[in-house]
């Protein structure tokens, strides 16, 4: 059993080794530690806010808090105006956006096609049908729009694009997928049509984000789309809902089921509607995280055992001595310890400054842009701090063995040099 005084011995040993050895050396293991903590915490994070990244932008940008959908069996939320009648008077709804949709088709070039049995650049689409300025408020699709404008309240006979309409920006077609070949840029006349109804519009904008939810739709004023498809009794097809901040989605939910809108509609929270193999994503590359970040630890435990034995063997000689004058072998193994102790603590301090004092905030303002998403660093410090620890333990355990591999070889053996 190691004594409260083999700890005091322990500890003044390591301060002296600490003090006295090469300041290089002291900022190279400290690195080799900051590089391992920043490991084991920013590639998982990274990998996970890959994912996370895409989540958030569909909350933010299309589903919110909550959303209140059509029944399986319905074509329309029933009763529409007494839903938004009870989402205004509930004092923790902040906003909301209610949407008419449809299916149709979208036609360019037709007034230049010179025959019928010419191939049409005809693509079909999705049509939404908006309060301009509500959906801003919720969404914020405006900072999506690469050309033209949003769409003003007024705007009659005019239409945002969705990128993936357009070839232009998806050059590449997947099959049975189909989009717009030519230079369709605001001011450019399209026909859409919708059941029987066929009209010109404008193209008034653009809008390209990395929600494909929005990028494959058309979005025209609401009382337009309404009266295309015929909905005269102002029935909705989709509500978002923003919360004002504190409040849970779920209570939310629930408190409109028990006012039966679970009768006429659909009612879930942003986690309720997303896809099951979403948070099966997540959980995979946070698993692939954590098998990268292994590797990085192994290397951290390899690089202190290395540093350690090679300092315990110079100093063979000296630990010799030390035994011989009475310095127990205890004592001096805690040393080494504490050693390693140090350079753990000091590495992951460091690191953590890193993570959460310049990365962190950093990649918030300015997320990665990937393909699909614009990728976050999800970094929860109840995760961190456990990474921290492990980061510790496993140096403290490759410091310990080396030393004691030499502390335990005889003392005159130690003190003359003999194997």
């Amino acid at each position: 059993m190691f004594s409260w005084l083999n700890y005091r011995i322990g500890f003044f040993l390591a301060v002296r080794q600490i003090k006295r050895a090469s300041i290089w050396t002291n900022v190279l293991i400290t690195f080799v530690m900051v590089l391992t903590f920043l490991n084991l915490v920013v590639v998982s994070g990274i990998l996970v806010g890959l994912i996370q990244g895409a989540v958030d932008a569909v909350r933010e940008h299309y589903i919110s808090d909550v959303i209140i959908t059509n029944l399986n069996n319905k074509e329309y939320i029933e009763n529409s105006p007494a839903v938004i009648n009870l989402l205004k008077k509930d004092p923790r709804v902040s906003l909301y956006t209610a949407r008419y949709s449809d299916r149709g088709t979208v036609e360019a070039d037709y007034k230049t096609r010179i025959k019928e049995t010419d191939k049409a650049n005809i693509t079909s689409a999705s049509f939404a049908g908006i309060d301009p300025i509500a959906e801003e408020k919720v969404t914020h699709l405006s900072k999506f729009i690469v050309e033209g404008k949003w769409l003003s309240p007024g705007d009659y006979d005019q239409v945002v694009l969705g990128s993936y309409l357009l070839k232009k920006y998806l050059p590449i077609e997947s099959p049975g997928f189909v989009t717009l070949s030519g230079d369709i840029r605001p001011g450019t006349k399209v026909r859409i049509a919708i059941g029987n109804v066929t009209r010109e519009v404008t193209v008034k904008g653009i809008v390209s984000s990395k929600i494909d939810e929005v990028n494959m739709r058309i979005f025209m004023v609401d009382s337009q789309l309404r009266s295309l498809i015929g909905r005269n009794d102002f029935n909705v097809d989709e509500i978002s809902i923003e919360l004002k901040p504190g409040f849970d989605p779920a209570t939310i939910r629930d408190s409109l089921l028990l006012n039966g809108v679970g009768s006429v509609a659909k009612v879930q929270t942003f986690d309720d509607a997303s896809p099951k193999f979403i948070k099966d994503m997540i959980t995979t590359f946070a698993i692939l995280g954590n098998i990268f970040s292994s590797l990085g630890l192994v290397v951290a435990a390899i690089t202190i055992f290395i540093v350690i034995f090679i300092n315990a063997i110079t100093r063979r000689k000296f630990i010799g001595i030390l035994k011989g004058i009475g310095i127990s072998g205890e004592a001096i193994e805690i040393s080494y310890i504490f050693q390693s102790f140090f350079y753990a603590i000091m590495g992951s301090v460091l690191g953590l400054l890193i993570v959460y004092g310049i990365l962190q905030p950093y990649i918030a303002a300015n997320p990665i842009n990937f393909p699909f998403s614009d990728g976050i660093l999800v970094a929860p410090v109840s995760s961190s701090f456990f990474r921290l620890s492990l980061l510790v333990l496993v140096t403290i355990i490759s410091g310990y063995i080396p030393a004691r591999m030499i502390v335990k070889k005889n003392t005159l053996d130690s003190i003359l040099g003999r194997n």
